[in-house]
């Protein structure tokens, strides 16, 4: 299943489009305050600035809400990883910009990554495997980056172990906010984990020497 897939009796592609992003903002408020389940259609209709009925000619179901959520949320992920990444020249400070790009997406929407895996169980088997198989490519974008950026050759194991590691570490600053945000600005968890990152790579030398 694609966002492409959720069915709509509207034909017009940018009023669609219009539509679904007010939902999505409408649904993820909603969700925030009350959870999935405790959400109601004509809630989130009413959050979004329109008609339950009108709502019904984007959506089929509550479900399809919670797809475009998950799929809003995986884009902008994509997005700035994307926008941070230099192909063409890549390198050690670029691995360093995108780690940190990703940490500071990750501040900017942790209540609706919470929201993302608390309420993704609540998705049909395919349609979580779409979810699913974004993070993955995501994932897939960072080992990539790491092996490319690397000033030599890294078992691909040990560089798909890394980059889930920095993909797990940007949720955690929302995931355990009730302790980590009282210890660590996230300018000094992002500059932490970064310099763990470079040490795991055994290239915080070279870093150090490059830069005095």
């Amino acid at each position: 299943m694609t966002k492409n897939q959720v069915v709509s009796s509207v034909k017009d592609t940018d009023l669609v489009e219009k539509r679904r992003n007010q939902m999505i903002k409408g649904a993820i408020a909603l969700f925030k305050e009350k959870g999935f389940h405790r959400t109601t259609t004509r809630e989130i209709a009413k959050e979004s600035g329109f008609s339950i009925g009108t709502l019904y000619e984007y959506i089929r179901t509550k479900e399809d809400v919670l797809f475009l959520v998950c799929d809003a949320i995986y884009d902008q992920v994509r997005e700035r990883l994307e926008a941070a990444t230099d192909w063409q020249d890549p390198s050690l400070a670029n691995l360093e910009k995108v780690a940190e790009s990703y940490f500071y997406l990750m501040d900017d929407m942790q209540e609706e990554i919470i929201i993302m895996y608390q309420e993704v169980k609540s998705l049909k088997k395919e349609t979580k495997e779409y979810v699913l198989q974004k993070e993955r490519d995501m994932v897939a974008m960072l080992e990539k980056m790491i092996v490319t950026c690397l000033p030599e050759a890294m078992d691909k194991q040990d560089a798909a172990l890394i980059a889930n590691n920095i993909f797990v570490q940007g949720q955690m600053w929302g995931f355990r906010r009730w302790m980590l945000q009282k210890q660590f600005t996230l300018k000094e968890y992002a500059e932490r984990q970064i310099h763990f990152l470079m040490q795991s790579l055994s290239v915080d030398g070279i870093q150090t020497n490059e830069t005095h």
